[in-house]
């Protein structure tokens, strides 16, 4: 089988640095620059880095080719690591309204109060208690003659859980749940880079989860957009919450595909481990041609089911739903089935459930923050709307 583009992602800080060239063709030249690059990446905001790369010398339309991936990998990188004291609400806005820019797509933003009057309740419920204001941001870009396509990222900027409080290690690295956000605005910056003939819509719900006097509360009722009532069980389950309301108002926009990503269940880590992201579809044939992406880039995901008898779980004395259930089992497919209630049965929809995080060094793949299916999704877009 073809070697896995960071077959050689450990070297530029275990070669001495210098320059360097690649004999023979064991990997192809595309997939070396690519886990060269991003074995080279150290986030180093807060300090200098100890030691230079070495270097690889490629042609430059090599390095032409993978920069895109590169550019975006070090982007969502970089959201993931930076420690949510800088990372909060309005600076993941802010990383929206930059690619905006940079691409000459338009933004809208609404936030604190705002977010009642323009139809999302859940993200403010899940958002009030802290002092930096809750917040949605909406990116366009496209020909409006073309396919709409539309990406939903979830980002809690700290997950503290709420008032159903996290431990100290559950909460230690929840600077990392705004995971969803990055990849999905990640993928719009390979989508506008790669000129994909689509009309882009892109719906980032960004809170942090605190606790004060008025945080949304175990047992609260809240009238999502969609006008499903859910029953708060669990604080800490609130991924789902803001991302129902931000999947309801993309599917208001009836796009050829819908595509959601969060850092939403342990459930996922506990059944697949932190390798695999774990992916739900409402239609086999979108899914398979994902899969195939997949493994052609060596960039996995696992599918589990919608399974619809466990709807159960998440049932309601008082209100349409739970946004969880007394039972702790199959938690990433309940996940998947609450946001499910909020996707039309006629929208073909994608959710992915990833870690975006390595607890340790691998080649390519330093401890941290870490794309996890972007190369996939790129290249399956790629395949579903083809240029020329």
């Amino acid at each position: 089988p073809a070697l896995p583009p960071f077959a050689l992602g450990h070297l530029p800080y275990r070669l001495p640095a210098d320059d360097y060239r690649l004999d023979g063709d064991a990997l192809s030249a595309h997939d070396a620059a690519l886990g060269w690059a991003l074995g080279s990446y150290r986030f180093a905001r807060y300090r200098d880095a100890h030691v230079e790369p070495a270097r690889l010398l490629l042609p430059r339309t090599v390095l032409d080719e993978v920069a895109p991936t590169v550019e975006a990998v070090t982007r969502l990188r970089d959201m993931i690591n930076t420690p949510a004291q800088d990372m909060g609400p309005a600076e993941v806005c802010a990383a929206v309204r930059e690619v905006a820019a940079r691409f000459g797509a338009r933004c809208r933003e609404w936030n604190g109060d705002g977010l009642l009057k323009a139809g999302f309740p859940t993200v403010h419920a899940v958002g009030r208690a802290s002092p930096r204001a809750p917040r949605v941001i909406e990116m366009t870009w496209g020909n409006p003659k073309h396919p709409l396509l539309a990406l939903v990222g979830k980002g809690v900027c700290f997950d503290t859980g709420g008032l159903d409080l996290k431990t100290h290690d559950g909460m230690r690295w929840m600077k990392k749940d705004m995971g969803g956000a990055a990849h999905a605005l990640a993928l719009a910056q390979l989508v506008m880079a790669s000129k994909l003939p689509v009309r882009l819509l892109l719906v980032i719900p960004t809170v942090d989860n605190a606790v004060a006097g008025d945080a949304l509360r175990p047992g609260d009722v809240v009238r999502t957009r969609a006008g499903i009532t859910v029953e708060v069980d669990n604080t800490d389950a609130e991924g789902r919450l803001i991302l129902c309301d931000a999947l309801a108002f993309a599917a208001e926009n009836k796009p050829d595909l819908l595509i959601d990503f969060a850092t939403l269940t342990g459930a996922a880590r506990v059944a697949l481990g932190p390798d695999l992201p774990a992916l739900f579809a409402n239609r086999d044939g979108v899914a398979n041609d994902l899969l195939a992406a997949a493994d052609a880039q060596h960039d996995p995901l696992w599918r589990l089911p919608l399974w619809q008898p466990y709807r159960t779980m998440l049932a309601s004395a008082c209100a349409d739903t739970c946004n969880t259930g007394a039972s702790r089992h199959a938690g990433a497919i309940t996940a998947a089935l609450y946001l499910q209630n909020f996707v039309p049965a006629s929208q073909p929809w994608l959710h992915v459930d990833a870690y975006a995080w390595n607890d340790v060094d691998r080649p390519g793949r330093p401890r941290g923050g870490d794309a996890q299916s972007l190369r996939a999704f790129h290249a399956f877009l790629r395949g579903r709307y083809p240029r020329g």
